[in-house]
């Protein structure tokens, strides 16, 4: 797939196909998980997507393992790099252990170290670059020129869209019925895949993305019509902290997704808790902002709805204060 050419990047239905057969094996099929007390009190069946059992307890091994099966040989053997807060960054380690490749990433000084040994204990190499995500992205940039490594980023390929748009493949095949789907956003990637797969299936399914009020991106790419950088963000939900939507997620999404859903700091604890006590699920924060969304009436249900969990790797100490 490339984007050469192309006024609005299409990820079609085939290439999001072809990602899930060559995922079998690698990733898991998540259940769907009803909610009891959420579709009682919406009066619509609520089920959560549970992304947190992948084998690097969140989705992003969808998409890394899609991109690193993409590239050629000659790529592969120079070793891949990435920048990320975590969870793609454990994902790609993961998949280039599993090919005998390099894979270096570029993590957040502040990286909680629950993620950053879990990169590490996948095989891959951490260096530290600054606070922000332009800063990982520089960073990376900067070795990968040094270095000749193969950059494989986060969000920003139509390759990584395909693979997490299987989640929401997976989500259409085994609920028909759905109305809505609530997806986390940081840089957009899992939303825009989302989007493409309900596009070819489901057109006008209502897809719905939720982030911290500490992080607006989406929200304010929405309101500009073009993805804005923001001065700051801040958040107990580290992963999804970019500056900025992804340009090619919000190309991709841009006519499908038309609705962002900010929810608080407490609202999005009050979810971490809502999980382990109701439903025996270990989520991490930026994975329960749907369910925050949701449990804090922040959005209006207008049918089945899905909320996706999308990850589970959240620092041990920092899960007994939130459900505590």
């Amino acid at each position: 797939m490339t984007t050469a050419g192309l006024a609005r990047p299409v990820v079609s239905l085939a290439a999001i196909r072809a990602a899930a057969d060559r995922l079998v094996g690698v990733a898991n099929r998540t259940p769907l998980l009803p909610v009891p007390s959420l579709s009682q009190a919406h009066g619509v069946p609520v089920a959560i997507k549970c992304e947190q059992l992948q084998p690097v307890g969140a989705f992003k091994i969808r998409g890394a393992c899609t991109a690193l099966a993409a590239l050629p040989a000659e790529a592969l053997a120079r070793g891949v790099i990435t920048y990320s807060s975590g969870n793609h960054g454990q994902a790609l380690a993961f998949a280039a252990a599993r090919l005998g490749v390099r894979a270096v990433i570029v993590m957040p000084d502040q990286a909680p170290g629950v993620k950053v040994a879990a990169v590490r204990r996948q095989g891959g190499e951490v260096i530290f670059g600054g606070t922000t995500s332009a800063e990982r992205h520089d960073r990376a940039y900067a070795i990968a020129a040094d270095e000749g490594l193969t950059m494989v980023p986060p969000f920003e390929s139509l390759e990584v869209i395909a693979g997490q748009g299987t989640c929401g493949l997976e989500i259409l095949e085994d609920w028909p019925e759905v109305d809505t789907i609530l997806a986390p956003v940081g840089g957009g990637g899992l939303l825009a895949g989302i989007s493409a797969a309900a596009a070819a299936l489901r057109p006008g399914l209502r897809v719905v993305g939720v982030e911290p009020e500490g992080a607006p991106k989406l929200a304010r790419a929405l309101d500009a019509g073009k993805p804005v950088t923001l001065e700051r963000t801040g958040s107990l939900a580290d992963g999804l902290l970019p500056l900025s939507i992804g340009a090619l997620p919000f190309a991709v999404m841009r006519d499908i997704v038309h609705e962002a859903v900010l929810v608080s700091e407490t609202e999005i604890g009050d979810a971490v808790r809502f999980l382990h006590r109701e439903l025996g699920l270990a989520a991490e924060p930026s994975g329960a902002v749907t369910t925050a969304a949701v449990l804090a009436n922040r959005v209006q249900l207008t049918g089945p709805t899905a909320l996706i969990l999308s990850g589970g790797n959240v620092d041990p100490d920092l899960f007994l204060r939130l459900v505590h």
